[in-house]
């Protein structure tokens, strides 16, 4: 049984690669494309094309907003720790060396 289900999981797998994959990505660029085009000849309507925004958005967003249903269903994960965020340094002021000016006075008329 556990060979069974290690090869279903392993299809579910290879559906959802192949669903978020570079090929899908390809396939939703020509869309909105198609669409900005189609709208931009006034071929389409908006609510269409919002229809087809929005569904690309949910298809490469479905994890997260999957993730984020089951986080409010079930609370907040116990083994979540909140990152610690630190100050940050304080500021080094620079310190400002100058080189001996080996020409100053060279100009000025000796002093009598």
């Amino acid at each position: 049984m556990q060979a069974e289900f290690s090869a279903v999981g392993a299809a579910l797998d290879w559906i959802e690669r192949s669903l978020l994959g570079t090929v899908a990505t390809s396939v939703a660029i020509i869309a909105v494309g198609s669409v900005g085009l189609l709208m931009l000849t006034g071929r389409i309507e908006v609510r269409r094309a919002a229809q087809v925004i929005f569904g690309c958005f949910v298809l490469f967003g479905a994890s997260t907003i999957a993730a984020g249903i089951l986080g409010m269903v079930t609370g907040p994960n116990p083994e979540f720790r909140e990152p610690q965020v630190s100050a940050p340094p304080a500021p080094v002021a620079p310190v400002a060396v100058t080189p001996p000016d080996t020409y100053a006075g060279a100009a000025l008329p000796p002093r009598q």
